[in-house]
């Protein structure tokens, strides 16, 4: 008899084609002496629902929903030091795979663990109030320090202990490689291919002369002081804490990472072209 496997499905219960998805997924996994269980309250035979419990440590994560899914899938991942994989439910993101497969192939490469592994850089971050540490967490994407209100924040930024600048603006983002197609790029910020390990740090609708996007050594600590009365700190635009003025963000590189798994391996470069429909023939059609 076949040893038991476990994997996680993270559902997106709001889409209709995720809980199908999830539906025939299940079926060839447990035909492929795998027990499931999902995060999410839909309810799909054969796989337990956790109910905000603990998961048994599990194979891999099967995300089937879009990059916010995805997101949240992350946590799972990294947690447990296991692989992600994101099924095309039809919308191309940067994290899921980019061509649509069919269900049956991704159970198969699953079964036998035939999928390609893609490890992503991640951030860590804490937050300092009166020299004491009050919060701290974790980002794949993006850390933003925000306005909270309808007025601009001021923000003072450091980098490696030493100032940079001080802006007025409606916020600052430090990203990964991976996030710089994600919220950093909708800002202005420069798309940087994920095997390049950097920060991208980038004030919001700033008002001064200097608010260029910036790439910075995953060496460096950045250190952004709250100046303004209040502000939001998002990581992922999951996990939220908010800000006091005098209250200090360091953020920086993690030890840890993500281990995005696809079917087959994809150049970025694909991914890029697909994600943004890129015109790749000539104004003649060449």
């Amino acid at each position: 008899m076949s040893a038991i496997r476990n994997a996680v499905l993270v559902i997106n219960a709001d889409r209709e084609e995720a809980i199908a998805a999830a539906e025939r997924v299940a079926q060839e996994l447990v035909a492929g002496s795998f027990e499931l269980f999902t995060t999410s309250s839909a309810k799909i035979a054969h796989v337990r629902n956790s109910d905000g419990g603990s998961l048994p440590q599990c194979e891999i994560v099967i995300v089937l929903g879009g990059d916010g899914t995805i997101l949240r899938g992350a946590e799972i991942a990294r947690e447990q030091g296991i692989p992600l994989l994101g099924i095309n439910l039809g919308h191309v993101g940067f994290l899921a795979e980019v061509e649509k497969i069919e269900i049956t192939e991704v159970a198969r490469a699953i079964v036998a663990k035939s999928y390609v592994m893609d490890p992503r850089m991640v951030l860590s971050y804490s937050v300092e109030r009166q020299g004491v540490s009050i919060n701290s967490g974790w980002a794949l994407n993006e850390v933003t320090v925000e306005r909270n209100s309808t007025t601009m924040v001021d923000l003072f930024v450091e980098i490696d202990s030493r100032p940079l600048s001080r802006w007025g603006c409606d916020g600052l983002i430090c990203s990964t490689p991976t996030g710089s197609t994600a919220y950093a790029f909708s800002a202005g910020g420069p798309v940087v291919w994920p095997e390049v390990e950097a920060l991208v740090l980038l004030p919001i609708s700033a008002h001064a002369l200097f608010a260029r996007p910036m790439v910075v050594s995953p060496q460096s600590e950045i250190i952004v002081v709250v100046e303004s009365s209040d502000a939001l700190l998002s990581a992922d635009a999951i996990r939220k804490f908010p800000l006091q003025a005098g209250d200090r963000v360091h953020i920086k590189k993690d030890t840890s990472i993500v281990k995005l798994a696809h079917m087959k391996g994809t150049l970025f470069t694909d991914r890029l072209v697909a994600k943004f429909k890129l015109p790749v023939e000539g104004w003649r059609g060449e």
